[in-house]
């Protein structure tokens, strides 16, 4: 057999990262009776008849996902973890048990995946849950970590992406793009470094921004009040990839539409302040920032009255019919169509 050379070629990066799993998933079918939700949402849902098992995956990368000039390895091992609790928090369900396996190169010691650990180990402590596996292996290119988050809910309790209704208000808790953010400075500051190794940082007017990017917490608190204030959303999504991208996978998968209220974005006041030192507009970054782990979701009208005034949320929109598309109503009440700008982690370098 010969290879064409004259096929033809798809770059990655024209399908993004949703495109690219749509794509190769098509036409995979379901055929186990216990696989209640398969790809296309935080996380698998699998029926082991009791409570259902919830289960999801991250794979980071060194150099694509962090950079370890400023990422030091145990707000590493805690952030990876994180990143996969949130997934199970964004289906409502309670987490309970990781995986975590390692590729990594030859130029880490021990003493360095010690710390890793050790900011794995604090993860599971504070978040009450379990290592139970994992695999570790070599690398030629660096650090490569994949952790799998396990979680457990109710049939009843569980919350995709696909039930937001016509009228539903859009919620999200804490604020946005600080972490966007931080990441900004954390890169200017390296850039400086790089001219002058003894240049010495001053952080500190930017130290929520920082914590947000290196040492993001998920939102179990934010499950459970929701549990506490007998409200069950109607869809929900974990933050990660920038917001306008969550609110057109919560469009999609639920057919319908948004309108989304620039006034209502939250945004931490130290947020507002670097921004206004980077001119980078506020609302392009809790936009596409992403990494923010917040929850947004969709509620029913009729639970406006047990969330108002609750300093957790900011109702920030509400959902329309399909046909009405996805906008951004500006501070000039100006409807814009939002547009999915956040991360994609199949663009290639220039």
């Amino acid at each position: 057999m010969f290879e064409n050379k004259e096929q033809s070629r798809t770059s990655l990066s024209e399908l993004g990262e949703f495109g690219l799993i749509d794509h190769l998933t098509k036409n995979f079918s379901i055929s186990q009776e216990t696989t209640v939700k398969g790809i296309g949402d935080d996380a698998a849902v699998i029926d082991t008849k009791g409570k259902h098992l919830l289960v999801s995956t991250d794979l980071l990368i060194e150099g694509v996902h962090f950079d370890l000039a400023f990422m030091p390895l145990k707000h590493l091992g805690y952030k990876a973890v994180m990143v996969n609790l949130s997934d199970i928090y964004a289906m409502n369900a309670k987490a309970t048990q990781i995986t975590v396996s390692l590729a990594v190169s030859n130029r880490f010691p021990l003493e360095a995946l010690e710390e890793l650990y050790a900011g794995i180990e604090l993860a599971c402590s504070i978040y009450k849950i379990d290592l139970v596996g994992g695999d570790t292996t070599s690398s030629t290119k660096g650090l490569l970590i994949s952790v799998t988050a396990m979680g457990v809910a109710d049939a009843d309790d569980i919350v995709t992406r696909y039930g937001a209704g016509e009228g539903d208000l859009l919620v999200v808790s804490g604020d946005l793009g600080a972490s966007y953010m931080g990441l900004q400075v954390l890169e200017r500051e390296k850039q400086v470094h790089q001219v002058n190794p003894n240049a010495q940082p001053d952080l500190e007017p930017y130290s929520y921004l920082i914590e947000r990017q290196l040492k993001p917490e998920a939102r179990k608190d934010i499950v459970e009040l929701l549990a506490a204030l007998e409200v069950k959303p109607t869809a929900m999504i974990d933050i990660s990839d920038g917001l306008s991208s969550e609110i057109i996978h919560l469009c999609k998968k639920s057919e319908v539409g948004c309108r989304l209220y620039e006034e209502k974005i939250p945004l931490d006041p130290q947020l507002i302040n670097v921004c206004e030192e980077f001119e980078i507009d506020s609302t392009t970054v809790a936009l596409s920032g992403g990494e923010d782990y917040e929850l947004l979701f969709t509620i029913r009208q009729e639970d406006f009255e047990k969330i108002k005034g609750n300093p957790n949320f900011s109702i920030i929109g509400h959902m329309t019919a399909a046909n009405d598309g996805m906008n951004l109503i500006t501070r000039a009440n100006t409807a814009i169509p939002i547009v999915a700008r956040g991360w994609n982690a199949l663009q290639n370098e220039e």
